[in-house]
């Protein structure tokens, strides 16, 4: 299966131009297929250069909110300087999804902005956390979002999915033909010791490390219309060698899936 990644899993390495072109390089010869533009500061003519030198198509943003709302127009013509026609959006605040009215006007505007995009081949699509399971009146955000924004898509997340206390695989069911872009990370339980005290909490892991069943879950959301994996490893950053743990998940997943 090919896949790509969300290259907010490396962006401590992508701060300068060398920087990208040097990392893009290695995520090519590791196996990656595509990537997906997150946590790097803005240029959609380097993006464009970059795509085009190694061979790795952008196909999914995570794009400012505000400019998602209010920039519509001239967002969409950047990421057509680069070839990508998914933009995301990668989370509303937890602040505005614990307040119902703040919440369910923002979905408004983010539907009114996906309505916008379709109308010019575009899609939008919004990244879920847990707190999507969060409820109004025995009703989730995330129920709330499919029956009320139906210009939305969502970039669905397994992680997320098991630590909001859903089974990741059924739960594509909801989202059919609403997910084409999935982000893969897996799930594990780690032991952090304190001074007096041990904790066990859950944690994030290359894909393949951790408790998630991926080959029924890469089925499952293959059957909902998904149609771009994207491993996402959002602490990598935080080990000695974040490209490392970035071909931890490729190479299961070349082996795997």
């Amino acid at each position: 299966m090919k896949a790509g990644i969300n290259l907010f899993s490396l962006r401590t390495l992508l701060q300068s131009e060398e920087d990208f072109f040097t990392t893009l390089r290695t995520l090519a010869e590791m196996g990656y297929s595509y990537v997906q533009i997150s946590g790097m500061p803005w240029d959609a003519d380097l993006f464009a250069r970059g795509s085009k030198e190694y061979g790795l198509p952008v196909y999914l943003t995570h794009a400012p909110m505000d400019r998602i709302i209010n920039d519509t127009d001239a967002l969409m013509k950047e990421h057509e300087k680069f070839g990508c026609k998914n933009i995301g959006l990668g989370m509303m605040s937890v602040g505005t999804v614990a307040d119902e009215d703040a919440c369910k006007a923002c979905i408004g505007q983010l539907n009114a902005a996906a309505e916008r995009m379709q109308a010019r081949g575009f899609r939008f699509f919004y990244h879920h956390h847990h707190f999507e399971f969060y409820q109004y009146h025995g009703e989730t955000v995330f129920k709330y979002m499919l029956k009320n924004a139906p210009a939305i898509s969502f970039t669905a997340d397994k992680y997320w999915m098991q630590y909001g206390g859903v089974d990741p695989a059924a739960f594509f069911g909801k989202l059919n033909g609403r997910t084409q872009c999935v982000h893969l990370k897996d799930y594990r339980i780690d032991r952090e010791r304190g001074e007096d005290s041990v904790w066990l909490k859950p944690a994030f892991a290359p894909v393949g490390s951790g408790t998630l069943d991926f080959k029924k879950i890469v089925a499952a959301a293959k059957q909902a219309g998904a149609e771009y994996f994207f491993v996402e490893q959002d602490d990598a950053c935080d080990y000695p060698d974040p490209l490392g743990e970035a071909k931890k998940s490729i190479d299961y997943i070349k082996e795997n899936l």
